[in-house]
């Protein structure tokens, strides 16, 4: 960026000397002013200054984001729909993108993690997401936990789980939602009851909740104050529960529209007992600790969401210069070509989002609006790219035979979880309106 002082502007500040006038030659006073301005620093030649903004990944960077993309191109895209077929759960291939240190990136590296920081891991999850969101969102639906123990867990929680989630590929679950309270996590029932000092007592439902069956541990959000009067950001505790203990029950899977291998269950706990070092954090940051969660989470959804929305681009692209019609392809036609324009257009600004909330999460900001901001613009993105390639598609799209038709039914997901879209406008409405009330 230079700052040098252009003879445009010095003629213009030239003639806004003779309108004033002066007792001295205007020129002579001009000169001497310009003399003076050049040897100031804001009117230097050629004065550049940093943003410090640099779109360009680092060798390291781009070398994981490569390896993503070609481990997504040979292992997930050519078995996407069949793991869409028949519901399957991806283990074959979860396994091998665990082998290659592409999951799990909240791992802090003392706990084996791989040392890839929040930007570097959203960019690297496009490109797991371009080849199938089920089974992308499978592995980052780890980081709600993960991200909760890595924040509140103490030193024992922290390596037994995280050792354990980075020495095999193995599953957290979450377990906040439940059948009556999905974005209202103020109204959930599921409670904790303190029976001694040591001891509490779990009951509730979840609904839900990814990796159900999969999960060697469960993250569960309980009302462990049962006083009408305590303030939901004191009423909740997080409560760790390992698969395998009494009263745990695991319900039958989930036929969903879309992402169809995704292990989505129903999580049922029955007079399930419960010992102090299974609470995480301290007795009531529960509701504190699903907020930053959840913060932390939907910029993974949103860089998810633009990898689902690139892939439906390069489909309807490739699609409209193979498909001819009146003699000449597709692309050809101004009504083809402003569909994909518009999705380009969804694809850059979402993906700038996403890494814009990534870079504030890094360097410790607050990121809830930032967050908002990009889950749900993101999600709007994927679905309306995916719709407009199946348009592109024309009958075709509307045929499992090609691969828009399974882009449009995951992409409605993004809409949904992590909070739908709705709520996040609200979110994004309050933190804007909060904002502007502190600068009063």
């Amino acid at each position: 960026m230079s700052f040098a002082l252009s003879r445009s502007v010095f003629n213009g500040f030239r003639s806004h000397f003779f309108h004033l006038g002066t007792s001295k030659s205007s020129d002579q006073c001009i000169n001497k002013w310009y003399q003076h301005c050049a040897s100031h620093f804001i009117f230097k030649q050629q004065r550049s200054f940093s943003t410090s903004f640099d779109f360009k990944p680092s060798p390291e960077t781009q070398e994981m984001v490569d390896l993503a993309r070609n481990f997504t191109r040979d292992n997930i895209i050519p078995v996407a729909s069949k793991y869409d077929q028949s519901g399957d759960f991806p283990v074959e291939i979860i396994n091998k993108t665990h082998s290659l240190g592409l999951m799990n990136f909240f791992i802090p590296t003392e706990y084996g993690g791989v040392g890839v920081d929040y930007v570097d891991s959203l960019l690297i999850q496009e490109q797991l997401g371009y080849g199938c969101t089920a089974i992308s969102m499978a592995m980052a639906l780890n980081g709600l936990a993960g991200i909760s123990l890595v924040n509140y867990g103490s030193a024992a929680q922290k390596d037994k789980y995280l050792t354990h989630l980075a020495n095999k590929p193995s599953f957290t679950a979450f377990c906040v939602t439940e059948p009556g309270a999905g974005s209202d996590v103020a109204g959930l029932k599921t409670r904790a009851d303190r029976t001694s000092t040591n001891e509490w007592i779990l009951n509730g439902e979840k609904a839900w909740i990814s990796n159900g069956s999969t999960a060697n541990v469960y993250c569960v959000l309980a009302r462990s104050d049962h006083s009408p009067e305590t303030k939901p950001a004191k009423a909740f505790t997080m409560f760790l529960v390992d698969k395998g203990t009494p009263g745990l029950k695991i319900g039958k899977k989930e036929e969903n529209l879309g992402q169809r291998c995704a292990d989505t269950r129903s999580i049922s706990f029955e007079n399930v007992k419960l010992t102090s070092e299974s609470v995480l954090g301290k007795v009531g940051e529960g509701f504190k600790m699903t907020m930053g969660a959840f913060d932390y989470q939907r910029p993974i959804l949103a860089c998810n969401s633009v990898g689902l929305a690139q892939r439906a681009l390069d489909e309807a692209v490739k699609y409209s210069l193979e498909r001819k019609a009146f003699g000449q392809p597709i692309s050809n036609y101004q009504a083809i070509q402003f569909k994909l324009a518009n999705m380009a257009i969804g694809i850059e600004s979402a993906r700038l989002t996403y890494l814009k909330a990534g870079w504030a999460y890094q360097n410790n900001e607050q990121i809830t609006l930032l967050a908002s901001i990009a889950k749900t613009l993101a999600a709007d993105v994927a679905n309306q790219s995916a719709a407009e390639a199946v348009q592109v598609f024309g009958g075709a799209g509307f045929n499992s035979e090609y691969p828009v038709e399974k882009l449009m039914r995951d992409a409605k997901l993004f809409h949904i979880y992590g909070g739908t879209v709705e709520i996040q406008r609200m979110v994004i409405a309050r933190e804007i309106i909060k904002q502007a009330k502190d600068k009063l």
